[in-house]
């Protein structure tokens, strides 16, 4: 019980800012199936922040906060990782050429435009979330960072030589990585057929990320989880949001 506890604590820390005293025990292996809680995690103190904020703000302005208060708690990590993603491979650049400039901590015009459209849909999705808002706002974080899981499983690193996700790579994850994701799809159930719809545009915006990272280079870093990260979340506010607003 005390190494899964360890274990949780060691994500929260690494995925985000949340204070939680003297660092845990490095075990990037043991911290995986503990990505889609911590996103629970977020995404339960963004549906408090957000409910607050609606008492104080109109809507426009509380979808702005919150998106902020996504890019602050995870110290934008994946925002940095969409950067870097989208400099190496939205070009026609070679596999080789392509891990390289995501290697490199300088962000191009890609990278910029790619943040700003993401952030920008993240908060259209948030704008016109309607029905079960709280709900969604606290489920869809934890979707997000459960995305990660699969592509660690599903898709060789792309670094040998050295690089920040070697360590998850080390060999196949076993099928209980994938437990903590059941957490989410149980909440998902309270959605009614919306429920359906969110795990439905989990599968499709994960699978078409993983296609691609296989078909444009053929493996996967730890820039291009945290791209699947903002992408993910990007999408699924977008896509629930669905019908939710009407002239």
């Amino acid at each position: 019980m005390n190494n899964k506890i360890e274990r949780l604590i060691a994500a929260i820390q690494f995925l985000t800012i949340i204070p939680m005293g003297k660092p845990a025990i490095y075990d990037p292996r043991g911290m995986i199936p503990y990505f889609p809680i911590v996103g629970l995690i977020i995404g339960t103190l963004l549906s408090i922040f957000d409910y607050v904020a609606l008492k104080l703000w109109s809507e426009p302005v509380v979808a702005v906060l919150d998106v902020v208060f996504l890019v602050v708690i995870t110290a934008a990590l994946h925002l940095d990782g969409l950067g870097d993603t989208a400099d190496g491979l939205l070009g026609h650049h070679s596999r080789e050429k392509a891990l390289s400039i995501m290697k490199d901590s300088r962000i191009g015009v890609m990278g910029l435009v790619a943040i700003v459209c993401g952030l920008a849909v993240k908060w259209g999705g948030i704008l016109h979330l309607d029905a079960n808002r709280a709900l969604l706002i606290a489920l869809i974080p934890a979707y997000a960072r459960s995305g990660m899981v699969f592509g660690i499983r599903f898709l060789a690193y792309g670094r040998p030589d050295g690089g920040t996700g070697q360590d998850c790579f080390s060999e196949p994850l076993k099928p209980y990585a994938f437990c903590g994701l059941l957490i989410p799809v149980a909440f998902s159930y309270f959605l009614g057929w919306q429920g359906i719809w969110l795990n439905f545009c989990f599968i499709f915006i994960t699978s078409t990320i993983l296609f691609y990272y296989n078909k444009r280079i053929g493996c996967i870093t730890g820039d291009m989880l945290g791209t699947m990260t903002e992408v993910t979340e990007s999408m699924l506010f977008l896509l629930v949001s669905m019908g939710s607003y009407s002239c």
